[in-house]
């Protein structure tokens, strides 16, 4: 039968068309026995061998990534993704920086959107992709704690943001490369990164209330008070009490030189509870902060007013009223027996003391084993001329102690 010369024609195309993509499939092939190559030399410490075949694993598998009838394979992609991944890898374990370069200032995000793009594309190679992203998340872990360890916050979290990235790749988000990328772009005083990583994590409350309190903290020193205001107001929604979120707030304010305001914030949580043993508790910490003594006292009094077997409220404000006494008899000390500063310093730390009494022999009635406070009781009756109790708290503190 004769061919017309349409029919050849097309015969002559079809061929043509056919050989290139065979051509782009061995593109593939040859990138994947590169691939495999240069693991093997790494296994046996040649790195010279690895260099070698990652290089040329390299060449053919941009071939197929840059050609249409391969581009879009789960293959391709997945080989652009290994490779590439283990150029930076294998040249930051041998400190071979030219090699990391080589595959150009994005070459780490391509290989991540290579991997992205390969994973929901079917089963074949889903295995391949999960297992180069696992690889690429370790490597990059150990080298990220390498370098927070050193110091070099800045490295570090570009380090964790790559385990960050590469988990993306394949799904899953890993809160605790991208707590740690935060934690180091903070250290390294690039708080303008480490804000919105921080409050992405605190809207799903990662460490309760902790990313919260980084985020607002972070946007306050970069500049962004209202960012920082509003990430504590949502916060707050769920956890009012919540002492490191007032404690925020009370910050913000002070920050912006309104330390009015800052009380004003802490009365106004008061007003939204006003039966909240909690939160006098937890005001009556952030004014023993504040050094804002009395007001301090006045909270924590209020919170046991509230619940007087309330032993948290009994312990810290025993706590805080043998520290103002001790301030005050440090105060007196640094005075001249003859200054009469120093017996009103002195009047004022006794009775300081004394008043510390009333909750801390309220306190240790439930915790009778509690050495720290038994050695605190005793030391404030001897201090007070009070032998007898200062006796037996002496004895109870020794027998807690041994036993």
């Amino acid at each position: 039968m004769k061919r017309t010369l349409r029919s050849v024609g097309v015969v002559a195309v079809i061929c043509l068309v056919s050989g290139l993509s065979l051509a782009q499939k061995k593109n593939e092939t040859n990138a994947a026995l590169a691939r495999q190559s240069a693991l093997l030399a790494m296994d046996r410490k040649d790195n010279e061998e690895a260099t070698k075949q990652l290089k040329a694993g390299k060449e053919f598998i941009d071939l197929a990534a840059a050609h249409d009838d391969t581009k879009n394979s789960q293959k391709t992609l997945w080989l652009k993704g290994e490779i590439y991944s283990l150029f930076v890898s294998h040249g930051m374990a041998t400190e071979d920086m030219e090699l990391v370069s080589s595959i150009g200032e994005n070459g780490i995000d391509e290989a991540i959107d290579a991997l992205k793009r390969a994973y929901p594309m079917g089963k074949k190679y889903k295995t391949d992709i999960v297992t180069t992203v696992d690889r690429n998340r370790i490597t990059m872990n150990n080298f990220a704690n390498m370098m927070y360890g050193a110091e070099q916050y800045k490295e570090a979290a570009e380090m964790y943001m790559g385990q960050a990235q590469f988990g993306e790749s394949i799904g899953l988000y890993d809160t605790s490369a991208y707590f740690n990328a935060a934690l180091s772009y903070d250290r390294s005083d690039q708080r303008a990164k480490a804000a919105p990583i921080y409050e992405d994590l605190a809207k799903i409350e990662y460490r309760g209330t902790t990313c919260a309190v980084l985020a607002s903290s972070a946007y306050r020193k970069s500049g962004d008070t209202e960012k920082a205001k509003a990430v504590i107001a949502e916060a707050r929604k769920k956890y009012p009490t919540d002492r490191e979120l007032l404690l925020e707030v009370v910050n913000t304010r002070i920050d912006e030189g309104d330390a009015e305001g800052a009380e004003e914030a802490l009365a106004s949580a008061i007003e939204t509870d006003p039966e909240n043993k909690q939160l006098h508790y937890t005001i009556g910490t952030i004014y023993i902060d504040l050094k804002k003594y009395e007001k301090a006292e006045e909270s924590l009094e209020k919170s046991l007013e509230l619940d007087p077997d309330y032993t948290e409220a009994q312990y810290q404000l025993g706590a805080h009223l043998v520290g103002w006494a001790g301030e005050l008899k440090q105060g007196a000390d640094t005075l001249n027996f003859n200054d009469p500063n120093y017996n009103k310093l002195t009047e004022q730390s006794n009775k300081t003391y004394k008043r510390a009494l009333i909750p801390l022999e309220k306190y240790i009635l439930t915790n009778p084993k509690d050495a720290d406070v038994l050695n605190i009781l005793y030391q404030i009756h001897r201090n007070l001329g009070n032998k007898e109790k200062s006796n037996e708290y002496k004895q109870r503190f020794l027998d807690a102690r041994n036993g």
